[in-house]
């Protein structure tokens, strides 16, 4: 990992931004007395990131050291870390943007604890808000939701003047039990900066014909203009869209193909939110660089209103459209506020298909509202139209997260299956009321763990799910039926966990290795 050069720190801090605290960042300077100028003394971790090099901490590195600051940053993802570094650091903040970054990122806060640091935790990024309330409980020092960045970098400077951070001392970070408002809305800040982060070669490639290639991974977008219930971005931007500029986005996208990439992904949750900004991108990355592919997600609906993009979103080197399908089941759709039907999910398919872009559905199969009957439905159609190899296994197998905060809770019949709060989970508890789905649920994943494991091909371990369920069902195991769709082998990134899928074993495991005496630190 390279280590970031010291700087010269300005002999004032830049202006706060307009909804920050005056009393904060104007008047600190960084020349003043401090522990945090020297290297090392912030520690950016990141858990979890789908494989790729984790943008959140790209973007805080850039503003902190725009600031003055020189983070260090550790991917605990593809990296060990050591507890040197732990002890040295005087403020740690750990990126918590999915569930099993917060699963993760909580076995970290209880390391640097049992290590004895006092250091200022704090956790940010959607799942941060969610699970304030266990996270400050269990020994952070603070949390930060929404846009993150400035809400940072203040505390930074706070921490760097020796002042308190107490409740309201740095706008957008909570301390205790009261509600800081999520900062929601974004100031143009520097290009991400990622020579600090593992190279792009230590993350997910992009695979297409067995050869894989470097990718990387940007955001044009944070936020959803749509409120899907059961999505984590709803509670915390509530419907609101942060655009990032096209010239920072760009900027970031010529960095990582300087750096071998050679296909990148935009990670917003929708590319088709704000299509113009993101289709002009789009052109300007296919001037370029012409022979750099992307992907991208796109809602159901948006696939559907937006049919006349899709022939330019194809031409422009679109390799493959993520789209959150969820379900087939109508009153599962109606209850996640998912705005689609099971008709339209092959409508879209087929519209993907005449322009050359296949899609890869991602799944929450396991809700409260699906039935045993309706999970072999969709087991069917995605093998009618030919499907097994765009869908990662793991998605059969994703069970509905309830977390604090989730608008699922406000489902006027929640009080009926909800169960109380797990906080070491993050979720709240729900049993299937069918013992069947329940139990099915666990050999699915099961099996999709066993299969990534074992680097086995996704056709196959469809044939395992699809027997799992038939008995689940009882009597016969019929065969897989034959597609009427002949469909060329999609490509895919390498990664194929999920965002929402519990951490695996080994996952747990790389977070308690320590890197021995003789490795470089």
């Amino acid at each position: 990992m390279t280590q970031a050069a010291p700087q010269a720190a300005p002999q004032a801090a830049p202006q706060a931004a307009p909804h920050a605290a005056p009393s904060v960042s104007p008047l600190i300077q960084l020349t003043a007395p401090g522990r945090l100028v020297r290297p090392g003394s912030i520690l950016l971790l990141s858990c979890y990131e789908l494989g790729h090099q984790p943008l959140s901490l790209a973007g805080p590195i850039g503003v902190l050291r725009e600031a003055g600051f020189h983070p260090r940053a550790v991917d605990l993802a593809v990296e060990e870390l050591d507890d040197a570094t732990i002890r040295a650091a005087r403020l740690i903040v750990i990126s918590v943007p999915m569930h099993t970054a917060m699963r993760l990122g909580s076995r970290v806060l209880s390391r640097i604890r049992d290590l004895g640091s006092t250091a200022h935790v704090a956790f940010f990024g959607l799942y941060a808000e969610l699970n304030a309330g266990y996270l400050l409980g269990a020994g952070a020092s603070g949390v930060i939701g929404g846009e993150y960045e400035i809400p940072l970098r203040e505390l930074a400077r706070h921490i760097h003047a020796g002042l308190p951070v107490t409740a309201g001392a740095v706008p957008g970070v909570r301390v205790d039990h009261r509600p800081a408002a999520a900062v929601v809305e974004r100031p143009v800040f520097p290009a991400p900066v990622r020579d600090a982060l593992p190279a792009l070669r230590s993350y997910a490639g992009f695979e297409r014909d067995g050869v894989i290639i470097s990718a990387g991974y940007v955001e044009a977008t944070r936020g959803c203009h749509h409120t899907c219930s059961h999505c984590p971005i709803t509670p915390v931007y509530g419907g609101s869209l942060v655009v990032v500029p096209r010239d920072t986005v760009l900027a970031d996208i010529a960095t990582q193909i300087e750096a071998g990439a050679r296909h990148i992904t935009f990670g917003d949750p929708d590319f088709f939110n704000g299509p113009a900004h993101s289709l002009r991108i789009a052109r300007v990355m296919h001037e370029r660089w012409p022979n750099v592919s992307f992907d991208a997600t796109i809602k159901i609906e948006h696939l559907l209103e937006h049919r006349r993009r899709l022939p330019e979103l194809a031409e422009l080197g679109c390799a493959f459209v993520v789209s959150a399908v969820e379900s087939l089941n109508g009153e599962a759709l109606r209850r996640m506020k998912k705005g689609h039907s099971a008709a339209d999910v092959e409508e879209a398919i087929g519209l993907l298909d005449a322009v050359g872009i296949p899609m890869r559905p991602s799944l929450l199969p396991f809700s409260p509202w699906e039935t045993l009957e309706s999970y072999l439905e969709l087991l069917r159609f995605m093998a009618r139209l030919g499907m097994q190899a765009n869908i990662d296994p793991v998605h059969y197998g994703i069970r509905l997260l309830v977390p604090p905060g989730s608008a699922v809770l406000d489902d006027p019949d929640a009080a009926s299956w909800i169960g109380p709060l797990d906080p070491e989970a993050f979720s709240y508890t729900w049993i299937h009321p069918d013992p069947r789905m329940q139990r099915l649920a666990h050999e699915v994943s099961a099996a999709a763990e066993r299969g990534a494991r074992e680097m086995e091909p996704a056709e196959e371990t469809f044939v395992a799910i699809w027997t799992a369920a038939h008995a689940a069902a009882g009597g016969e195991v019929p065969p897989v039926p034959e597609t009427r769709v002949t469909r060329p082998k999609p490509p895919r990134l390498t990664e194929t966990w999920f965002c929402c899928a519990e951490p695996t074993a080994e996952q747990f495991d790389a977070l308690t290795r320590r890197p021995a005496k003789s490795d470089p630190v």
